[in-house]
């Protein structure tokens, strides 16, 4: 009977559960809702693992502590996609359980796991029950009730398990689209594999990596910090970083939710990373010195928008570049829609999309490359907003998130900028522009099923708009056709197609000849964009 497992224990549990993961991860891919090539909830939870591998093996010892804290950080930064996002805040909330450890019981690991999918839980502004996160609540719920009882960790892991693969089971009956695609919740397939690898390492019988196909990570250094200047009933957004060993970031969170709102606070190793509106600055950060030093302090008057700097240790380069007003972050996938992207002022382009989700490490990275007040960030993905609103968070540059669903809402977003307006201004007019787009997209489908009352075979061609599938067929004319019709209404003035790289320009303008026929009121436009998987995009406004 194993009652206690030590750090060494622990990261090869973790290790054995990463490689689970990545042995299986096409099988969770393929769980994916949509019949479409691109299912990538598998690949981004892999990935994101993959990180916190790597974080992980720059530790020497066996420090309980520092297992986790390297576990967290990594997977902190290599967070890809909404899977991702959720997995690498239950390993930070599983990390922060363990702290100050030298063991682990059931009753610790009972902890962590229910820290774990409460700390997830925190982090999704609506949490979706019949996803990952029902997975990780049942079972941290059920694993807090069971080591009440069962000392064995074996016997004590068996329980835990047997509990997440009958939520798991159970995912279908909380989510509509499960239960037509005949399909479990993808996330939850992900973390239980997770658990099912951690198990078998208890066991004696750590699992090996079957194929290796290792994404080439790198890390960088932590820094806390949010900025979302939007409401001005208190005008002052302060921020600093605190260097303390004394108190934690929810003291420090609980100290100053009276100062006023849109609080944030970060913490990692010793530095916590504070963003607060208030009408009291001076007070906030006589409060905070109480605690350890401040490293950086910003404070910005919101109402005149003028950023005013009190203090900024830790100095950038100075750089001959001027630092300009503006910047733009997009992602996008396809040699001519990022063209476009360009053509609209894009200074950095992450390539990437459904097929394969960026990093929040990605973002940080090109957030980065940009010399600029003020950076834009368009997702152009529902999948990669989240890693996108992380790096936000991280990063020390006033960053804001435009969460494009889909290129065509990046491009609309970008159309509707005005140079000269104010950060507000814009933020405000780009939000508004995404509710005037309506966006298709024609691929194919990897496996049967039925959906919307529409039967699908393997290989048909399908059409898919505003998260619903709407068409299948043989023909890539007429699916596309009888898609751009079922979004055409009475106030459509323009339909842009953007044509993928499996579809050559003479077809891409007999189609757009055949829809202008068709739609003889509306402007029809085509553009090359070379995207993959997808035949078309499809823009109507």
């Amino acid at each position: 009977m194993i009652q206690y497992i030590d750090g060494k224990q622990l990261r090869d549990m973790f290790v054995s559960g990463a490689n689970n993961l990545q042995n299986n991860k096409d099988l969770v891919d393929k769980l994916n809702v949509f019949p479409v090539p691109d299912g990538d909830t598998g690949t981004n939870m892999s990935l994101t693992i993959s990180y916190a591998m790597k974080e992980l093996s720059k530790v020497e010892g066996d420090d309980i502590t520092s297992i986790g804290k390297a576990l967290s950080k990594g997977s902190l930064m290599g967070a890809r996609g909404n899977s991702g996002v959720i997995l690498s805040q239950i390993i930070r909330g599983f990390a922060k359980a363990i702290e100050g450890k030298e063991n682990l019981s059931t009753q610790e690991l009972a902890k962590a796991f229910k820290n774990g999918s409460d700390t997830a839980y925190k982090a999704v502004i609506k949490p979706i029950e019949g996803t990952i996160l029902t997975v990780v609540r049942e079972s941290g719920e059920y694993a807090v009730q069971a080591c009440k009882k069962e000392k064995d960790l074996i016997k004590f892991l068996e329980l835990v398990i047997k509990e997440a693969n009958e939520s798991l089971n159970r995912t279908p009956n909380l989510l509509k689209a499960l239960k037509e695609a005949g399909v479990v919740d993808s996330g939850g397939k992900g973390l239980v594999l997770i658990y099912e690898g951690m198990l078998s390492s208890l066991r004696g019988n750590s699992i090996q990596v079957q194929d290796s196909s290792a994404s080439n990570v790198s890390t960088i250094e932590i820094s806390n910090n949010q900025i979302n200047p939007e409401d001005i009933k208190f005008g002052y957004c302060t921020e600093f970083i605190l260097e303390s060993n004394s108190i934690s970031d929810t003291e420090i969170r609980d100290i100053m939710m009276k100062y006023g709102d849109s609080l944030a606070v970060v913490g990692d190793e010793g530095v916590i990373k504070v963003h607060v509106h208030t009408n009291d600055p001076g007070l906030v950060l006589q409060d905070a010195l109480k605690h350890g030093q401040l490293v950086t302090i910003k404070i910005e008057n919101m109402r005149v928008q003028h950023e005013n700097l009190v203090l900024e240790a830790q100095d950038e380069t100075a750089s001959s570049v001027e630092e300009k007003e503006f910047g733009f972050i997009a992602t996008s996938m396809g040699e001519g829609l990022a063209k476009i992207f360009k053509d609209f002022g894009v200074d950095h382009i992450i390539e990437g999309g459904q097929t394969m989700n960026p990093s929040t490490e990605d973002f940080m990275k090109a957030i980065e490359h940009i010399h600029a007040k003020n950076i834009f960030i368009f997702p152009n993905n529902s999948n990669i907003i989240m890693a996108a609103n992380q790096a936000k968070e991280l990063s020390e540059k006033n960053i804001i998130v435009i969460p494009t669903k889909n290129t065509p809402q990046g491009f609309t977003a970008l159309v509707n900028f005005n140079g000269d307006a104010t950060v507000q201004e814009n933020e405000e007019a780009m939000m508004e522009s995404l509710g005037l787009v309506k966006s298709g997209q024609v691929t194919y489908a990897v496996r049967d099923t039925v959906m919307n009352d529409i039967e699908v075979k393997e290989g048909n061609i399908i059409g898919i708009a505003e998260g619903n599938l709407l068409g299948a067929g043989d023909s890539v004319d007429k699916v596309t056709s009888q898609l751009v019709e079922k979004l055409v209404d009475e106030d459509s003035a323009i339909i842009t197609l953007f044509y993928g790289e499996d579809v050559s320009e003479e077809e891409a303008n007999n189609l757009r000849d055949e829809l202008e026929e068709k739609f003889e009121d509306i402007d029809v436009e085509l553009y090359y964009g070379g995207q993959p998987l997808y035949y078309y995009l499809i823009s109507v406004e």
